[in-house]
Formats: C-alpha cells, structure tokens, sequence
C-alpha cells in the first residue's frame, strides 16, 4: 500500500469549479452544465463490480445489461498528473456513459464515493448527476483515525458507523488500539483468563472476538481502509501483568507475549502491519523491542512503533508514528503524524480550524519519510454514552477536515502561527475554511444526516474581545467594561485597555497546550487575568433560540470535576444577553473528587441540547466575562481559557438565521446587569 503511493509527489491541481460539495475536494473537477438522470445502467467494472452495483442499485438505478447507458471502469497504467499513485483516478460523466479510468481497484473505489457525494448533491427519486470530468489522487497514502477501545469498550455497530463516514471522505487506515492498562480487548483462545472480568478494571466482560475481529478486518476492506491492529508494549500493559504476574520485558513474560502476538498475527492474518505501541515505559531489557520487532516481522507482518519511545536506525522498523509535541521524524523511516490530532483534548469549534489549515508535519505532500497522518480519540475517561463520545469529540467534522487536507494536501503552517484563530473574512485562509465549512455542513444535512452532530456554522460569528485586565488572583473582580458596556477601549489604572475584533463561535485566549505550541487569541497570556468577548447580534423578529455557550472544554482524557450549581466554570465566568445573566445548565455530574472512571455527562455544549433564550427584534448585546486563575487547577487540570457562543436553532440542528457584528451602532448601551 505504501511503496507505490508515497513516490507520487502531487502537484496540487485547482478546481475550477468553487460550489461543488465534494469532500475532499479533487485535485481537479470540471463541470461541463447541465444534468444526467440515470434510471437504467449497463455495468462493465474491471473491479468492485459488487460494490458499484450495490451502490447504484441503493440510487434508484436498476442495473441492466440491455440498458442504452452504460458505466465502465477500467484499470490503466496511470493518470495524468498523479505521477506512481495507486489511489488515482478519473470519473467522467456524460449524456450517455460514465467512464471511470484507475490505477488499481483503490481508485475505482474511490470514484464510487465521489460519484455517491454527486449524487447527494442533487438530490431527487432519480439518479441525476451533474455532467462534469474529475482527475483525481491522494497527496498522503496514510489518512487515518484511531479509535482506542483498550481503555474504553466501543461496539461494533458504533465503530463500522465511524468506518462507513471514513470510507465516504477517503480515509484509509483504521488503526485499533486494542489493549490498555484496563483490557485487554482481543479474545485470546490461548490464554482465555486474558479476558476474563477479574483482570479487567473498566467494562469488565467486554472484548471483541477473533471472529468479531475478522469481521471488522472483511468490513474494513470492503470500504477501502486497511485495519491496523494494536497491541501495546511493553507499556500501558497491567491487563497483561494482572492476568499473568510478568512484566512483558521479563523472559516468562516474553514466552507469554510472543505466543499472543502470534495469535494476534492469525486473527489478523489478512493484514499487512501490527503496531506494537513502545511509548510512555521505562525498558528494563535492552532487548525486548529489537526481539519483539524481529517476531513479528517473523510472521509476515510490517512493524510501526510510537515515537516517542524505541529508538530505531533505519531498517529497524517499518514505520514510526508521532506522538505529541515530541514525535520527531527520522530520515529513511516513514512517519505518520499524530503529534497535535488528539480529539480527545479538541473543542468544538477552535481546533478544527488550526488542524484544516495545517500541513501534514510542516509538508504540502508525501515524501519518503513522511506517508501522512491520523487523528485519534484516546478515551482515557471512561465512556458510558458512544454516540456522545462522537460528538463530544467533534469526530465527523475533525474528520471530515483530516480528509480533505490529506488528500488535497496543502496547508499554509504547522499549528503554529494563526493555530486556532479565525484569519480575517476575505483573507484566502478564511474563504478556504469558509468553503470547506460549507461543504462539511452540507455532508451533516445529507450523507451524516442519521448523526449527531452539533458542530454548526461558526463563519458568521464575530466578536470584539479586550485586553486582559490584571486582576491580582480576584477572579470575582469587576472592570470597565462590566460598568460602562461594550466599547472599542477602555481606561482602568491609567492605562488603556483595547478590543480587537474576531471570528468563530469557539475562541481560545490561551490554548491548553500554551501558545507557544498552538496559538490562541492572545500571543502571551498570562495567569491571573480578565477578558470580556462582547458582540451585538440582529435578530428579524422575536424569538426563542438555541444557545450553545461553555467555557471551559472538558478534555475526554481528564478526569476534571464538573462546576458547582449555578457556575459555568471554577473561574467566575459569566454570560449576559441584553444586560440579563445567563444562567449554566443545571450540571448533571455532582461527584467532588476526580476520577477517569465516571463518564462526562452535560459537562460540554456538544453533549447537550442548547440552552433555550429569548432574542428580540433588532438589535441583542451579549457580553461574556472571561477571567483566568492558574493554568492548572485542584478541579481542573488542563485549563482552557476559551469560550464557545452560537446561537442555534431551538432543536440544535443548524445556526439560527442572525446577523453578529460587535461594531453595529445600536440604539443605547446594555449594561450588565448584578454582580
């Protein structure tokens, strides 16, 4: 899979179509005008007859082999501009035919889903797709997600959702971390008390059989992703110890280990590589991971390791995955970058931002040492609800933007010059994002209509945000613009104090990993300080909204205490619209010591419906008070100094049709109201 990919080196085509929604856009796509309907085909595929079939059948097109329109898929020696890509392919769509030309089967996999998101496009009982010709191949070869379900159980039904929305925007690699400290989750015949609930400390019972692990494996290839199975070692592994009574490094454990990587290597028997972890442990034995590397190549299987962690030379290992701010790439073994995609620690709105506009690490296509990237949830709290745990972690429209950047490839920096904040309208930035959101949103009405997903349109949103107050470690403290309402400056202590304007519903002051990793608002924010974020907002005519609003993001992998009733945070935050305070949900969560074993509940806006608010007609102040204490409290641990406002319809489903302009000249000035 990767030999023949890395070596394309693409050179970025434009489209020259802009209000197309196909996710990830193409390399190249011209439309042509006009429309096909498409009631009967002829089918003449050189492979993944079964999967067109069943697909243009679910359309509305009944296949027939008498019928006049007839659609053809060939396999050539290669397509014009992909150089050696085995992904690449072009689709043309014509009156009479459509004619798919590929590499390999991958690409006339690929041109089904392009032609399914045609299709929704234009939707009607009738198969009508527009006439246009696509060219088309992926930058990276590597374009995957990572589930953990060694800490966290998910089921199957919940993963082969996760799998199908891959599928449909091009990922290819499903990587599966398998066992933890809590489970080991992969059935072992040989060792049956692996599985057993007495060595298992969170959803004790809960592990996937060799057959359910087939399964996916079969489930996986029919979509075109890969299955990357993980045993992790000799780390993140007491399951192992509780069950056996040996360190992995130790020789019973080695006897042991080996054994299982060899069961595990018969389950997977389809599959080209094991991941064997190697990250966050201390080695004891000089020669476990060599050992261990040299077993597993043994049977049959390509080896990726985390880094950080063993230290390889060249030919050592297959492939080395990034992890964290330190993963660093090694010249002559090819990497995938993980280092700053941790779902698990992203909000709702900031985050997607900086990870669409990122390169793949700090290049716009594959290289021999780089083959792409993924993105991971690490469900280090327990997860009690699946389908929250989805939305909580943004995981569609995160994935939807890791489709599109390691296909297209492209990127302007590496997290770290705009990170998380908005550019300003009309900049090319902020037109891409503004396109790519338009066409995520799209895909969340139509293809991911059956999902939650609470991301909404978050373009629109502007703000005036101030500068930091100090205020001496008195979060409770009031300043001027609490007193006089929103202006564009204001005077405290003889200084003066200004706002500058910004965009989004999701704005980090300071991101939880500090600014001189990923930047937010401020370029050097300080503890012990407080913003105020203000805007006026039109609405046509009375009404009840929806209000998404947090401040604080509650990271899947902390085990942070929700706030006390009647706070929004541990902080003294505060929300006003038209001068009247906004009250926090009434929290769910009431347990007062921190642990990863009780699941988050309504602690984030994306896992509860948004909180209902009168608007009237004209213009509506809100204001928002932000202060900060430490960077790291008793209550939580990672910080965020940030906030999420938007305003939705009551049900949640979609933006609420306003108008927000923070420097809109509106009669009077609201000021908020009480202490």
């Amino acid at each position: 899979m990767l030999a023949t990919a890395i070596s394309a080196m693409p050179i970025i085509a434009r489209t020259t179509e802009t209000s197309h929604t196909l996710l990830p856009a193409p390399q190249h796509i011209e439309f042509h005008g006009g429309d096909v309907r498409i009631s009967a085909a002829r089918l003449m595929m050189a492979a993944d007859s079964a999967q067109w079939a069943d697909t243009l059948t679910a359309l509305g097109v009944r296949i027939d082999p008498r019928a006049r329109f007839l659609i053809t898929g060939k396999i050539v020696d290669s397509i014009p501009g992909a150089g050696i890509n085995d992904e690449a392919y072009t689709l043309g769509i014509d009156n009479r035919r459509i004619d798919v030309s590929a590499v390999s089967s991958k690409g006339i996999r690929w041109a089904l889903q392009t032609l399914r998101q045609l299709a929704e496009s234009t939707p009607s009982r009738q198969l009508r797709l527009p006439r246009c010709s696509v060219t088309d191949w992926p930058a990276f070869p590597w374009r995957g997600f990572m589930m953990d379900v060694g800490r966290s159980y998910i089921s199957l039904d919940e993963l082969k959702r996760e799998i199908d929305a891959m599928s449909l925007f091009k990922l290819n690699v499903f990587h599966w971390h398998l066992t933890e400290n809590q489970a080991w989750r992969l059935e072992s015949r040989l060792f049956p008390m692996l599985n057993d609930s007495i060595n298992t400390t969170r959803q004790p019972g809960r592990y996937y059989t060799i057959d359910e692990a087939r399964q996916l494996v079969a489930y996986c290839r029919e979509r075109g992703i890969m299955l990357l199975p993980e045993i992790d070692m000799p780390g993140h592994s007491a399951a192992f110890e509780r069950t056996f009574r040996h360190d992995m490094q130790s020789a019973e454990g080695k006897k042991i280990l080996r054994l299982l990587v060899e069961e595990a290597c018969a389950t997977f028997d389809e599959v080209p590589y094991l991941h064997i972890g190697t990250d966050e442990v201390r080695f004891t034995d000089p020669e476990f991971v060599p050992e261990m590397v040299a077993f597993v190549r043994s049977h049959g299987k390509k080896v990726i390791s985390w880094n950080p962690g063993w230290h390889y030379e060249p030919g050592e290992i297959d492939m080395t995955h990034l992890w964290s701010y330190r993963g660093k790439g090694q010249k002559g073994i090819p990497a995938i970058d993980s280092k700053l995609h941790y779902l698990n620690h992203f909000d709702l709105y900031a985050d997607i931002r900086a990870l669409y506009r990122s390169k793949i690490y700090r290049l716009t296509s594959a290289t021999p040492d780089v083959a792409g990237a993924e993105i991971a949830i690490w469900n280090d709290r327990y997860v009690a609800d699946e389908a929250t745990n989805a939305s909580q972690n943004n995981l569609y429209p995160i994935m939807m933007a890791m489709a599109e950047r390691a296909w297209r490839g492209g990127g302007t920096e590496y997290f770290d010059s705009l990170g998380t904040n908005m550019d300003r309208p009309g900049t090319d930035d902020f037109k891409e994002f503004a396109d790519f959101e338009r066409r995520m949103l799209h895909h969340k009405a139509t293809s991911l209509r059956h999902l939650a997903i609470p991301y909404v349109k978050q373009t629109n949103v502007h703000w005036r945000i101030t500068d930091a107050f100090p205020n001496g470690g008195d979060l409770s403290r009031r300043f001027p613009p609490e007193t006089e309402g929103p202006a564009q400056s204001y005077t405290y202590a003889d200084s003066v104090y200004n706002t500058r304007r910004a965009t989004g519903a999701g704005i980090y002051l300071r991101h939880v990993w500090g600014s001189a990793t990923i930047p937010g608002f401020y370029a050097d924010p300080q503890p012990d300080h407080t913003a105020y974020a203000f805007t006026r907002v039109y609405s046509p005519a009375d009404q009840t909204v929806g209000l998404q609003a947090e401040t604080q993001n509650y990271s899947r992998s902390e085990p942070d205490l929700a706030p006390l009733p009647g706070c929004w945070d541990y902080r003294h935050s505060r929300i006003w619209i038209n001068g009247d305070t906004v009250a926090p949900p009434a929290w769910q969560s009431t347990h007062r010591v921190r642990s990863n074993e009780i699941s988050l509940t309504n602690e984030n806006a994306a896992a509860r419906r948004p909180l209902p608010v009168k608007l009237r007609k004209g213009w509506n102040d809100v204001m928002i008070k932000l202060p900060v204490g430490s960077f790291s409290t008793p209550e939580t641990r990672l910080v965020k100094w940030m906030f999420t406002f938007v305003f939705t319809t009551p049900d949640g489903s979609r933006e609420a049709d306003l108008i927000y302009d923070p420097d809109a000249q509106a009669p009077g000035k609201i000021r908020p109201q009480g202490k």
